[in-house]
């Protein structure tokens, strides 16, 4: 008498030899998978709660690979790091996260490393970097900062002047002159730069530059900003200021206590705005910095800034 086993394995051997077992049925039959796609087409990877409940599906060696044959991720997950087939992490940060095609997919950079995976060459770079001027600076190291994460120089009331082109026409000391007849984009007009104490006439010569930068914000507790809080910041015009290229890149990410503007005549004020952006974020200076900048606002207050 055929035994029930007998029966399976003779149903296995015949879907071998006519071909006509789906990918779920072989799969169950072998061994576990690192993706599995489920009957109603979702992709699963080891770290989906649903990975050890799918008992029915197509196996794949990736993420990637199950997206590709027409599956889609579970509500709600995003791929945020790539272990590229090289054993490479990449996160959205690398400019090889789009072209990594062929992956493992991870929560984390750190979840990556742990399963085997390293950091860019570059990427390591980066955060021996960052972590030396954390160390520096006597604050906790946070993620690496990354200006496309903080959406800047929005058209916010879609009328084709973004951030940049509106604060060129609010602030010019007389009418400007625009690129192209849908005056959309500023080509002349008359601004002040209160950093140099200089007056400008063709926009191409000032940036728009953030009282307190992305950057700065970033390392003071802004990194776990949602994206739109950081858009918000971005293009807040109490942190926004047209000046000279030049000394825009001078300035760079640096706070009050590291930099000020050469017109010393505006210092005051400079301070002034910078804390009022900080108070207005709850960003809050680390204790070095809140130092230099408590003995700045007592030299404003007796007229002693230089």
């Amino acid at each position: 008498m055929i035994n029930f086993l007998s029966i399976k394995l003779l149903t296995l051997l015949f879907c071998l030899f006519f071909a006509t077992c789906n990918n779920a049925v072989l799969a169950n039959a072998t061994s576990e998978p690192e993706v599995k796609q489920s009957s109603s087409g979702i992709c699963h990877d080891k770290s989906s709660a649903s990975f050890e409940r799918t008992k029915h599906y197509k196996p794949f060696d990736t993420i990637a690979a199950c997206l590709d044959a027409g599956g889609r991720l579970p509500k709600g997950k995003v791929e945020q790091v790539k272990q590229s087939s090289s054993g490479i992490c990449h996160d959205k940060t690398s400019a090889f996260y789009e072209r990594t095609k062929n992956y493992k997919s991870f929560d984390t950079i750190a979840v990556c490393i742990e399963a085997g995976g390293r950091l860019p060459k570059g990427k390591v770079e980066q955060i021996e970097e960052a972590t030396t001027e954390a160390i520096e600076q006597k604050r906790a190291f946070v993620t690496l900062y990354d200006r496309d994460d903080w959406p800047h120089w929005l058209d916010i009331d879609k009328d084709c002047q973004d951030t940049r082109h509106e604060l060129l026409i609010q602030t010019s000391l007389k009418p400007v002159e625009f690129k192209t007849v849908d005056k959309c984009l500023v080509l002349s007009g008359e601004w002040y730069d209160p950093y140099s104490g200089d007056t400008f006439t063709i926009s191409n010569d000032l940036d728009l530059d953030h009282i307190v930068p992305l950057k700065f914000a970033h390392g003071h507790g802004a990194d776990i900003w949602t994206r739109e809080r950081k858009a918000m910041f971005a293009n807040d015009l109490d942190n926004l200021i047209l000046t000279q290229a030049s000394l825009n890149r001078q300035k760079g990410a640096k706070g009050p206590d590291e930099w000020l503007p050469p017109n010393h005549a505006y210092r005051c004020e400079y301070i002034a705005r910078f804390n009022a952006v900080m108070t207005k974020y709850g960003i809050i200076y680390i204790a070095s910095e809140q130092r230099i900048v408590n003995r700045l606002l007592k030299a404003c207050k007796n007229n002693l800034i230089t």
